[in-house]
This record gives C-alpha cells, structure tokens and sequence, in this order.
C-alpha cells in the first residue's frame, strides 16, 4: 500500500496529498508529521537508531517513533499505528507537549524534512518487537544520558530530536510527564 501524506500550506492549511516517499527528496514541500517519545515504567526513554534501508535518514539514532498521519487520520491514531508498525509495541497516556514544533533539515544524503511536527509523549503499554525494516536498533536509557549523548555524540542523532530534546526540556508537561 503507498502511504499518503498531508501537504501543507505556510499557515499549516491542507493543501493537498502526496506519496509519502516520492515526495520525501531534496525539496520536500511541508507536510503533516509527529515525533513521539515513549517511556516504561522505570522512567527510562526508548531511543530508537532508523533502518539502514530507510530512504530517509537511514542509521540515524533518534526518538521513539516518527510518522506522518494520513488524510483524516488522527495524530493519536497515526502515533499508535507507527508504534506498532515500528516497534510491534502498544502504548498508552499518549499527550501533546509540543503543540507547533516545525522544523526544515539541512540536505542528509540528498533529502531535505519539511514538516510541521508536533511533539507528543507516551507510555510503554507491551514489549517491543520492533520492525526491522523501521527500526535497525534501539535501547532504554535514562533522559539525562540521552541528552548527554546528544551533546557529546551529535552526528550520530537526527536533526530533529536534537531540536526537540532542548524544547522537552522546558516543557512543564514534559517535567510532570517524566516525574510520575
């Protein structure tokens, strides 16, 4: 089935629909997309490192899971739906933390991002069995060590998760979130 994704307009107006790969390129219009960062019950985040195989920014260690809803699709339901196509893994208490993220890559091996981009956090609600073809690798750590890894190693992070963990960090629903 060819994914579909939800252009957008300056103002994040839908303007119209594209194929999700053919329009992922060195200049990809704007588009509706999520990031989401889930965490278990120990209060450890789930970094994921993207397919080799992925035409866009493939090896990269980033959040959780990433994704574009569909036409008419829900960002809840697009978040649960690549959680389970990605990692195989039920999640729960997904919230809204960073409502108007939007953010443009520089090239990565010929694509460029272009995406309006809301930040959402969750819980792990089952084990992982993550999609080989998404996910090339993962581990749990705790959020400090990932922010210290983003600061010690950050060409091995994607430009995106960067950007975020440093706007998560300000964010008093992420505070609250990470406490319980």
């Amino acid at each position: 089935m060819i994914e579909r994704i939800v252009l957008l307009d300056e103002n994040g107006n839908e303007i119209g629909e594209a194929d999700k790969l053919s329009a992922h390129n060195e200049h990809t219009p704007l588009h509706r997309a999520f990031s989401c960062y889930i965490f278990n019950g120990d209060g450890l985040f789930l970094v994921t490192q993207r397919a080799m195989s992925k035409k866009v920014w493939p090896g990269v260690w980033t959040n959780s899971v990433c994704g574009h809803p569909g036409p008419g699709e829900a960002y809840e339901d697009a978040i649960i739906r690549r959680a389970h196509d990605e990692l195989g893994m039920d999640i729960k208490d997904i919230r809204l933390v960073l409502p108007n993220y939007r953010y443009m890559t520089p090239p990565f091996r010929g694509i460029i991002e272009n995406e309006m981009c809301p930040v959402f956090i969750a819980r792990q609600a089952g084990d992982i069995n993550a999609n080989p073809d998404e996910v090339e690798a993962y581990n749990w750590v705790s959020w400090n060590d990932y922010l210290l890894a983003l600061k010690t190693n950050p060409d091995m992070y994607s430009y995106w998760t960067k950007e975020q963990a440093a706007l998560l960090e300000a964010s008093s629903i992420f505070a609250t979130f990470r406490s319980k």
